[in-house]
């Protein structure tokens, strides 16, 4: 099968049924009352449409579509699930009711709690709840004086401070839909603090599901989350948590995550970079066994084996390449980096811009002033061979040969020797034809 997974723009001018794809000029498209969406409302812009394809006679099997925002969903697909995760709608009126009722209820009157419960058994919806709560508060406020007024105010500061930061992962929290690839249906919902960073925050394992999230800084309508913390969750087949390692690199974010086998890497930034190795093998107890703080950035990590990892970042507003050492767990080490002549790659953007080759220990990235050939052999990070090229998009090997291609040429390079073989100018190319 060939699972084919596309996005669809929603906006008011769209209409049903959504066309999805053509076989052999038969149309195939999709009901919108068919498409899956949160039982409560939340931020959502598109459509992610899945469809199953027959490889020999293109006729589709399956298909299923759930809504998303383009801003903050994440799609994952291991080797049996697609996972899908979507902001969950914060429900502020929620969080201020619960914070007055076992908080602050020394700081308003009986009435004004009374009030609140009230308006709180309504059934409408939490704006609805924000804007009467702001009337209620106001009416009140104009029965104190100014100096009362002030008091209240600080304390107010005070305690919504501290109650944001004990309730911190009730703020930003995402939720996860679980579709199984044999009929891509649904199996399982769950929900986790924080919001993931791309597809690398996401791996299956063992039937588990291991994610990494950042609970970020930010305004919330009544007041402001200033520590960031990143935590990594292990959820079950249901997608319910076995097992957590909480606030991991506190004040800043996760830049890039791995996870391989029974192990995970990430790396957190605001002012160095922390890299943490964690253990994973036990579900229910995950542990982080080792941190290193280096300079710099990495964007992208990628395994080089069992015991090495490379990462893809920046330092001092330059590209940078670290080797990292993670034969021991407890003792992460950075064993090498090397310092580009280069401000920006696609790699730190794109994992596609990437390439290894195992068989020569090599890999390549893009730059803006060409592409880069790198040798790791003996765990020294070596170039072995820079490409001045304008425009450089990709590589890849076919035997001992790297094709780098170009926005409008193709280098191609004996991996033996390194030596120039031939080389296409596309445009010369084109006009010939």
């Amino acid at each position: 099968k060939i699972y084919l997974v596309t996005s669809t723009y929603l906006n008011n001018n769209y209409r049903c049924p959504m066309p999805l794809l053509e076989v052999d000029g038969t149309s195939t498209s999709l009901d919108c009352t068919s498409i899956y969406h949160p039982v409560d409302p939340g931020p959502a812009n598109i459509s992610y449409n899945v469809v199953s394809l027959d490889m020999e006679s293109g006729e589709v099997k399956d298909q299923v579509a759930f809504l998303g925002n383009s801003g903050s969903s994440v799609v994952y697909m291991s080797e049996k699930n697609i996972y899908i995760t979507y902001e969950e709608r914060f429900d502020q009126f929620q969080f201020m009711y619960t914070f007055f009722t076992e908080k602050a209820s020394d700081l308003v009157p009986q009435n004004i709690i009374s009030r609140m419960a009230k308006l709180n058994s309504y059934d409408i919806s939490y704006r609805a709840k924000i804007v009467e709560l702001e009337t209620i508060f106001e009416e009140w406020y104009q029965t104190i004086d100014e100096d009362e007024a002030m008091l209240l105010e600080n304390e107010f500061e005070n305690r919504i401070q501290d109650f944001m930061e004990e309730n911190k992962r009730n703020l930003i929290r995402s939720g996860i839909v679980k579709i199984d690839l044999d009929n891509l249906s649904v199996r399982a919902n769950g929900v986790v603090p924080g919001t993931p960073l791309n597809q690398f925050s996401l791996d299956e394992y063992d039937n588990n599901l291991r994610i990494a999230t950042t609970i970020g800084r930010g305004w919330f309508g009544f007041g402001r989350l200033d520590e960031s913390a990143n935590d990594v969750y292990v959820l079950d087949k249901n997608l319910k948590v076995k097992g957590s390692i909480l606030d991991l690199g506190l004040t800043e974010e996760i830049y890039s995550a791995r996870f391989i086998g029974d192990r995970g890497y990430l790396v957190t930034f605001r002012r160095t970079d922390p890299f943490y190795v964690l253990d994973l093998s036990q579900a229910n107890n995950p542990q982080m066994t080792g941190e290193l703080k280096i300079p710099g950035y990495s964007s992208y990590l990628h395994p080089i084996s069992d015991e090495k990892v490379l990462g893809i970042g920046e330092e001092d507003n330059q590209v940078k390449i670290s080797y990292f050492d993670v034969s021991d767990p407890s003792s992460p080490q950075e064993i090498d980096k090397y310092i580009l002549d280069e401000y920006d790659s696609e790699t730190l953007r794109n994992h596609h811009a990437f390439l290894l080759d195992t068989k020569h220990q090599v890999f390549f990235l893009p730059g803006s002033q060409g592409g880069y050939v790198f040798s790791y052999t003996d765990d020294k990070l070596e170039l072995v061979r820079a490409v001045s090229m304008s425009q450089v998009k990709r590589a890849l090997y076919i035997d001992d040969y790297m094709y780098i291609v170009a926005e409008d040429y193709i280098v191609i390079l004996d991996e033996n020797d390194w030596e120039k073989v031939n080389e296409l100018d596309l445009d010369e190319a084109e006009a010939d034809l």
